[in-house]
């Protein structure tokens, strides 16, 4: 007898034993209760989950821990059937399923067809309404039919960059109809008709709503704002509440803040332009300034403090947004072209060429022209006692000429470099009754408040707008911190 077939038959364990009889046992059932179809699909599972000698443990050992739970030595084998069946994953995993009946494929979805008449092209550099009108296929003389058909036609040969033209052909193969988008509120269109060319314009009332936001500098103003969702018209909006009050070439530090509230017009849930500022708070260097906007029952519009104080002052204290100042007053300074000691009667703001420079405040127009070395120029008289001067422009705002009026925070002109001048940047002069004082150093007076008569209604405007800043800055910063 060799060694192999003098070894003892293996024994298995007592569980192994039983849980093979427990199989064999609803084997016997299955057969007696299913259908023999069924009977061997569930038996090719079986047996394939028997192969696997890590499987047949983990069956044990649920087979055990069942009986366990339910503290019932002879639990059902119906009950093991049954939970199997609701275990589709685990039999898929033993055996595969059988092939899902075929599936009718879904009807395809119907894509919207123009009409074969409908012809669409979008402006790109260079083009012309003749050459789109070549590209859809016109004849070059229906261009000056459509151009001569009324005054407002002449708006379609104003085109922009991306902007789309729908044409509608007739059957003839001749334009029926022509539309375009001007813009997201705008839009125009001809029809033919037997006298030519009729033409549309259907204008979108937008929708009016309030936004707020919150914005910390850590570099300019016009970044950090623009970081923080603010338009740049908007901030120069700002730049404008507040500048009697806070200096925008020189007093700006990293960390002020500013919380803004303004209107938003809005068409089909998407923002297409922006309104006034409606209440707004700065605060620079520690400081915090406030400004509500309030149209009084005369409808005059301005922007006042929380309070109520009148934001206006008879001179803004920069005519020039975001500028750095080069030079200040002096007595004493060396002139930078002469080369010799010059007072120098004024400050200088350096900003790019063409930067806009604003009025300090209501005035006439002693002069808009050619004055020596300061180029050309534009000088102010402000009532009896105060004359501004505004040197080195590059050119006058349209308008504005000598014996002519202004409005504070009007643009006369623009940064430039004329006259005696190294670089572009403005030359301010202030002067009260005849003698040059320092700009930056001048204590101006604020107009009135709001009366009292006014005062309920401007209150009743004020406090919520104020406490909405209050609230929405708290849930900003909480939401940040998360």
């Amino acid at each position: 007898m060799t060694k192999e077939s003098s070894k003892a038959p293996p024994l298995y364990p007592k569980t192994h034993l039983l849980a093979a009889s427990g199989i064999a046992a609803l084997l016997s059932l299955a057969l007696l209760v299913f259908p023999s179809s069924d009977v061997e699909a569930k038996k090719t599972t079986l047996s394939l989950e028997l192969e696997s000698p890590a499987e047949q443990l983990t069956q044990e050992q649920d087979a055990a821990e069942a009986v366990q739970a339910t503290n019932d030595p002879v639990a059902s084998p119906f009950a093991q059937i049954e939970d199997s069946a609701q275990e589709p994953q685990q039999t898929a995993q033993a055996a595969p399923a059988p092939a899902p009946a075929p599936v009718a494929a879904p009807a395809p979805v119907a894509e919207e067809k123009k009409a074969p008449n409908h012809r669409e092209v979008i402006v790109s550099k260079g083009d012309t309404l003749s050459t789109l009108f070549e590209k859809v296929g016109l004849p070059a003389p229906s261009v000056h039919d459509l151009l001569a058909s009324s005054k407002q036609a002449k708006q379609f040969s104003q085109l922009k960059h991306g902007q789309k033209l729908e044409f509608e052909l007739g059957p003839d193969g001749q334009l029926a109809s022509l539309h375009s988008k001007v813009s997201d509120l705008e839009t125009i269109s001809l029809t033919k008709n037997d006298k030519g060319y009729s033409f549309n314009r259907v204008t979108a009332k937008p929708t009016v709503r309030t936004a707020y936001v919150h914005g910390v500098i850590n570099s300019s103003l016009s970044q950090s704002a623009a970081r923080a969702g603010l338009s740049h018209s908007l901030t120069m909006d700002m730049a404008s509440v507040f500048g009697y009050d806070v200096d925008f070439a020189q007093d700006i530090r990293q960390g002020d803040q500013f919380d803004v509230i303004y209107e938003q017009k809005m068409v089909n849930g998407k923002a297409v332009g922006n309104g006034p500022i409606l209440s707004a708070r700065f605060t620079n260097r520690g400081k915090t300034y406030t400004a509500v906007r309030y149209t009084n029952k005369q409808g005059n519009t301005s922007y006042y403090t929380a309070d109520g104080n009148s934001m206006r002052k008879a001179f803004i204290r920069t005519p020039v947004d975001f500028a750095r100042i080069s030079s200040k007053f002096s007595m004493g300074r060396k002139h930078p072209i002469l080369n010799k000691i010059r007072a120098h009667k004024g400050v200088d703001y350096a900003a790019p060429r063409g930067t806009p420079i604003k009025a300090a405040g209501d005035g006439k127009v002693l002069l808009a022209g050619r004055r020596g070395g300061y180029g050309n120029t534009v000088i102010l008289q402000h009532g009896n006692t105060y004359r501004t001067l505004y040197g080195h422009m590059q050119g006058f705002a349209k308008g504005i000429k000598t014996g002519g009026t202004v409005k504070q925070g009007q643009v006369i002109g623009y940064i430039g470099t004329t006259g005696l001048s190294t670089g572009p940047h403005l030359h301010y002069e202030f002067q009260v009754n005849g003698v040059h004082v320092d700009p930056l150093g001048q204590k101006v007076a604020m107009a009135d408040p709001i009366s009292n008569a006014e005062r309920a209604r401007f209150l009743a405007q004020s406090q919520p707008l104020m406490a909405r800043m209050d609230q929405e800055k708290s849930t900003q910063l909480a939401s940040a911190k998360r």
